[in-house]
């Protein structure tokens, strides 16, 4: 049944009334004009906004698109934008001041699973809804929080046996940014390797922003491993891909496998530093469909800048944002609980394809696919699953695989080895 206007204004100001024990008032003047606020918070400045001013983008451009069409049940979207900083404990600070001062229901934001860590105590401590883009490591468990990038069962359970048995690689060097999304990739991409027949003969990091890969490089050289999978982070990777071609490794011989390198990366070291090398991804800006297209056109004109590129973060930021606002409208209320309960299964046809949040964990159905850097600087896609598949945060791989399954209750074990 369509929920008019006024029954959904009445239905949000009676869901804040009735939060006694909640930290949760809404600002009765947003209200009273129409609209919704909501934060945006991504690092405008500092080596991580190399990537996250475009989530922000993105972002910004749902939130326009979803306004332009009549806004959300006729309330408009304000956003609240504030800046990480490329800075955890800034993260926490503006996150704090999003949920506690501006009383938003919903947050959209971050890129590193650092900065995610450092804002989820506030969204769990205040019951406050935090939207999550970015591809991450699992290993997380969180009623606050919709996770709306790739998990490692839609992005290595694809790609370690592909490099393996089809590039016929099997010797790998770990390489990534001294963080947790690292090193805790690098944890269930061993595990896959050994799995596959092949072997890992290294697991080395460097700082978060680290520009000096002279040595890193030097020593991949020297460690005869046949194949890189490289978990580098923002614009360190650039720094890396670029030392690789100075010191003469080339991708045809010893390929960099990547989690992260996506087309910004690309357009920012030169597409020359990548051509052959390869990444897993559920979205790429190559994808060939019409609905793809038209999005990456709507993003140039967005950002008035022609030659702008999309990439799998900025996609999900983009459509995260669309299945807020189905979620709000199903909830016909503006409190974070409610709109927490209703996103759960909602669908959307995004420019990756049909995507769908899987109630139990709150996580997002994705395609696994895999690309290969051109010297245009797009990534062709050579490997892709037909359909999307379930989000297993919690996967264990190993003899017996265990699936997991974060609840709006905590953890639930009920299910092992059931799926």
């Amino acid at each position: 049944m369509a929920v008019d206007r006024r029954k959904f204004l009445r239905n949000g100001l009676l869901a804040g009334s009735s939060l006694i024990t909640s930290p949760w008032v809404f600002s009765t003047g947003a209200r009273a004009a129409g609209e919704i606020q909501v934060g945006v918070l991504f690092s405008l400045t500092g080596g991580l906004s190399i990537i996250e001013k475009s989530l922000h983008d993105a972002t910004m451009m749902a939130i326009g698109e979803i306004n332009d069409a009549g806004g959300v049940k006729g309330m408009k979207i304000v956003a609240i934008a504030e800046d990480g900083a490329s800075d955890p404990k800034t993260y926490n600070e503006k996150a704090s001041k999003l949920v506690i001062q501006d009383r938003v229901p919903t947050v959209f934001g971050s890129y590193t699973s650092a900065s995610r860590k450092a804002v989820l105590p506030v969204f769990e401590k205040h019951n406050n809804l935090y939207f999550y883009p970015t591809y991450y490591e699992g290993f997380e468990c969180s009623k606050n929080v919709v996770y709306t990038g790739a998990v490692p069962n839609q992005q290595l359970s694809n790609f370690i046996p592909w490099i393996i048995k089809t590039l016929g690689k099997k010797k790998f060097f770990i390489v990534g940014s001294n963080y947790i999304y690292p090193r805790e990739m690098a944890k269930v991409s061993k595990i896959l390797i050994e799995k596959n027949g092949g072997e890992w003969i290294a697991d080395e990091y460097l700082e978060l922003g680290h520009s000096e890969w002279g040595s890193m490089v030097n020593k991949i050289k020297g460690s005869g491993c046949d194949v890189v999978l490289s978990n580098v982070v923002g614009d360190s990777v650039i720094a890396f891909y670029r030392e690789y071609k100075n010191q003469g490794l080339t991708h045809d011989k010893l390929p960099i496998c990547a989690t992260v390198t996506s087309e910004i990366e690309i357009a920012a070291m030169g597409a020359e530093y990548a051509v052959g090398s390869f990444t897993s991804f559920p979205y790429f800006q190559a994808i060939d469909t019409d609905r793809n297209k038209a999005f990456v056109e709507r993003y140039r004109t967005f950002v008035k800048d022609p030659k702008a590129v999309t990439h799998h973060a900025l996609e999900s930021s983009y459509f995260q944002v669309f299945l807020w606002k189905q979620a709000v409208e199903k909830a016909a209320s503006i409190t974070p609980l409610a709109i927490r309960d209703a996103v759960k299964g909602q669908e959307f046809d995004a420019p990756n394809g049909h995507v769908k949040i899987e109630p139990e964990n709150l996580h997002t159905y994705l395609t696994p696919r895999i690309a290969q850097w051109q010297t245009d600087g797009q990534g062709k896609i050579i490997d892709a699953y037909k359909e999307p598949i379930m989000p297993l945060p919690y996967v264990a791989y190993g003899e017996t695989p265990t699936n997991l399954f974060c609840t709006s209750k905590g953890l639930d074990t009920s299910k092992l080895n059931k799926t």
